[in-house]
């Protein structure tokens, strides 16, 4: 599987260079370094967390699991968005620290650091370039963002370096560490909306039922859920109202409009009146075939 083996190179270049970054913070004296060394080593372990729950997620479905183990995959989304936020709100605090006493720093060594850190980030950001999950989204995400941490430093490094202002290191250091905050909340927002079985983002219920009112013997449909397992894969299941001789044939054509819809996976349950529901009974009838074409 390319995906696992993508972030297992990521994860071996990342841990290891995050402990080198770590002493040379301390080296050059730089808060900047230390942050994205700890932002780095943050990116490593949700990484390394990432690759076991991925591993997982691809086992097929059992009497266990019975959707099968994708969600392992979304959990390891928030694992890994959990650690950077704790880990940018820790770095926002040393950095503002540093602020109100500066110390000297080592700024030709910070340059060197930064330059192997922008080559090391890159080489990881290009591996985990491809990928569908979300977890494989998170994992480049931060690959990204070590790349644009680095940039960040080297910039700065080479401005103090000529002009000595000693606080752009802790500024800088707050700007990384507040980018990745941002980020990170909005990863968490969008796990949270999988596990608490949201619609898709990317389907409207409305349109969808009116798609398939337009379908032919269909008098009404109800009860549509549809549901994510991943952020990839959709679920549904609806109630249809139909009299048709040859209900097979209809459900074939419901489930290929679905799949329109990214829908792969449908449980269809058919009636031929409507049912007893409150929330049936305002919809029989005002939806009927005034639209067809």
């Amino acid at each position: 599987m390319k995906t696992e083996k993508n972030i297992l190179i990521a994860f071996i270049l990342n841990i290891s260079f995050s402990v080198i970054e770590f002493f040379g913070g301390i080296f050059t004296n730089s808060v900047a370094i230390i942050s994205d060394s700890i932002h780095d080593f943050g990116d490593a372990l949700s990484i390394g967390i990432s690759y076991f729950l991925e591993k997982k997620s691809k086992k097929h479905a059992d009497k266990k699991y019975t959707y099968g183990y994708t969600r392992y995959s979304v959990l390891g989304g928030v694992i890994t968005t959990t650690i950077l936020l704790v880990g940018s709100i820790l770095v926002i605090y040393g950095a503002f620290k540093r602020l109100l006493n500066p110390v000297d720093i080592n700024y030709q060594g910070m340059i060197v650091f930064a330059v192997i850190g922008v080559i090391l980030n890159f080489i990881a950001a290009y591996v985990t370039r491809e990928g569908e999950s979300i977890n494989q989204k998170a994992v480049n995400l931060h690959m990204l963002e070590d790349v644009l941490g680095w940039v960040i430093v080297l910039v700065g490094a080479i401005i103090m370096n000529f002009t000595n202002i000693r606080v752009l290191d802790s500024l800088m250091s707050i700007g990384v560490a507040l980018f990745i905050l941002v980020h990170s909340l909005k990863n968490m927002k969008e796990v949270l909306d999988l596990f608490l079985e949201k619609t898709p983002s990317s389907i409207d219920i409305d349109e969808l039922k009116e798609h398939l009112l337009e379908i032919k013997d269909i008098d009404d449909i109800h009860h549509i859920h549809v549901w994510s397992m991943d952020g990839i894969n959709n679920y549904a299941t609806m109630h249809i109202v139909s009299k048709a001789k040859d209900i097979t044939k209809v459900k074939k054509q419901i489930r290929k409009e679905l799949l329109e819809f990214n829908i792969s996976h449908a449980i269809l349950e058919t009636e031929e009146e409507a049912c007893d529901d409150i929330e049936c009974h305002v919809e029989v009838g005002a939806s009927h075939h005034h639209h067809h074409h």
